[in-house]
């Protein structure tokens, strides 16, 4: 007599079809053994796909027939689509089957496969199941790559959003708040290049994002906070971002100038990258007056307590005292904060200044402009060339990419430029209303908050030199602050002696707002 395993699959979507029930198939399957005087050793139940043979119950039910070999003849199943949807691997399996001398067979389409002709029948009941699986996935990655381009967002929201279905059953995504200030706030901060993706991650962690590291240097990378959808490359259609139709967290040109600070691009992203603890704010922000290099801080013990200093690692040993370097730079600061009732006057000049020297002239505009138009014509040169089959469509098509990437970016800084022009007046009095609580702010603020004050007062690096502070940068208000309150002071004084050897240049063609987001 011979003996057989049952092999009953039904995978998760099939569940609800009878013709598929995993009773059904093996009341059948039992009653074809009992006419058949087929002796049942074991019946096995499966509930995954049937695209390969990595499946569970499958691997079992192998390992079993291996130690039994020569005591089981059969494997049956109902119909070839329930032992596989997969040409290629079905035919291996089958042939691993036949040398343990075992036979697999469907018994709704039998088949004697010692019988030639009847391999092409095998051939047409496992490509029809195979074909119907890729036409339906074929249909899915079509639709779903038709609705990215109208800019819809397929799958679970990101961070800073969440899904949402109109009453017409309509799929889209929103903004969620507090994950979408907190994720601005990301942005702003990597965009400054003052810290370390994973340090801005852990302080947005405290804020309340709960996202891992892996996670958050994915979502960082994702254009769908400035309003864009990826469409990947296909065919040969090249890979673009599509205008989304959600509302995006941040602008284009904050995304870019962020992706710049990433990839190493962006000026200044050389800057200090580590954390300092509450009594080290200036750590990593101070250049070494012997050998050039950023001081470190570290905290050594005493005889009684602990001491923290600022310190070069290299040979040099430069070292301060923090609580010295601190106190020092507060009195810088203190010079520079805006006395009470001054605020509005610098307010008003300012904003004269402003309008003289970027509301009336065009040439940061121009100068973009002129930028995209050189790279249309290397664009259309580059076209002529492919016309002409001077280069391959390969070349061709990555500079094309290449091309619409920069030109993206080049128009993003116009529409932050018009924004710019319209958000100047709140900003300016922001500014101002900060610069006269610099010392408050100080005071009050944590290590993290009194870096971003330092970096927001002084953009370049500081140099120290045990008893005074110097720095080649200053920010473009508090630099036109300072000369306007050195002049009104000349006569009371000649030299200002802290401040002689900061810059006292009139701002340039553009007015540096301070941000100090408070």
């Amino acid at each position: 007599m011979k003996t057989a395993y049952l092999y009953i699959r039904v995978s998760t979507d099939e569940q609800a079809d009878k013709g598929y029930s995993q009773r059904w198939q093996e009341e059948t399957l039992r009653r074809y053994c009992g006419i058949s005087g087929i002796n049942i050793l074991d019946v096995v139940l499966e509930d995954h796909s049937a695209k390969n043979f990595i499946r569970p119950a499958w691997k079992q039910l192998l390992t079993d027939v291996k130690k039994k070999k020569g005591r089981i003849n059969l494997i049956l199943f109902t119909k070839w689509d329930r032992f596989s949807r997969n040409t290629g691997d079905a035919y291996g399996m089958i042939n691993t089957l036949a040398k343990l001398g075992i036979e697999a067979q469907a018994i709704e389409q039998p088949l004697d496969l010692s019988i030639p002709e009847n391999k092409m029948m095998l051939a047409f009941y496992l490509a029809a199941p195979e074909v119907e699986n890729d036409r339906r996935a074929l249909n899915t990655f079509v639709g779903m790559r038709r609705a990215r381009k109208e800019g819809r967002f397929m799958g679970v929201a990101p961070l800073g959003f969440v899904n949402k279905i109109t009453e017409s059953g309509r799929k889209y995504i929103t903004t969620k708040e507090p994950e979408a200030s907190i994720m601005r706030w990301v942005f702003e901060q990597l965009a400054e290049g003052q810290y370390a993706a994973d340090h801005v991650r852990k302080q947005a962690n405290k804020k309340g994002l709960k996202c891992g590291s892996a996670h958050f240097w994915n979502i960082i990378r994702n254009p769908v906070y400035c309003g864009r959808i990826e469409v990947a490359p296909y065919k040969e259609e090249e890979r673009y971002f599509a205008q989304g139709q959600h509302e995006g967290i941040i602008s284009e040109h904050l995304f870019y100038r962020v992706q710049d600070v990433l990839n190493g691009r962006a000026k200044g992203s050389w800057g200090p990258k580590m954390v300092s603890v509450d009594k080290l704010p200036l750590r990593g922000l101070i250049i070494c007056p012997l050998c050039g290099r950023m001081l470190t801080g570290s905290s050594s013990k005493g005889y009684s307590a602990y001491y923290t200093y600022y310190h070069c690692q290299s040979r040099c040993r430069t070292r301060y005292r923090a609580e010295d370097a601190n106190k020092i730079f507060e009195e810088v600061l203190s010079k520079l904060e805006i006395k009470q009732g001054r605020g509005e006057i610098f307010e008003n000049e300012l904003l004269v200044l402003y309008n003289a020297q970027y509301r009336n002239s065009n040439g940061a505009r121009k100068q973009i402009l002129d930028q995209i138009n050189i790279i249309n014509v290397r664009l259309g040169n580059a076209k002529k060339k492919y016309y002409d089959e001077e280069t391959d469509v390969v070349e061709y098509r990555k500079y094309k990419a290449e091309c619409e990437v920069e030109i993206e970016k080049l128009e993003a800084k116009l529409i932050e430029l018009s924004n710019g022009a319209q958000k100047i007046d709140s900003l300016l009095k922001k500014a101002i209303y900060n610069l006269e609580r610099l010392i408050l702010y100080w005071k009050d603020f944590d290590s993290m908050g009194k870096r971003r004050l330092i970096s927001s007062v002084f953009p370049g690096m500081l140099n120290f030199d045990g008893n005074t502070y110097r720095t080649g940068r200053l920010n473009g208000i508090v630099e036109r602050i300072y000369l306007n309150t050195n002049n009104l002071q000349i006569q009371k004084k000649q030299k200002n002696e802290v401040f002689s050897h900061l810059p006292a240049l009139v701002a340039g063609s553009r007015i540096e707002l301070p941000t100090l987001g408070l």
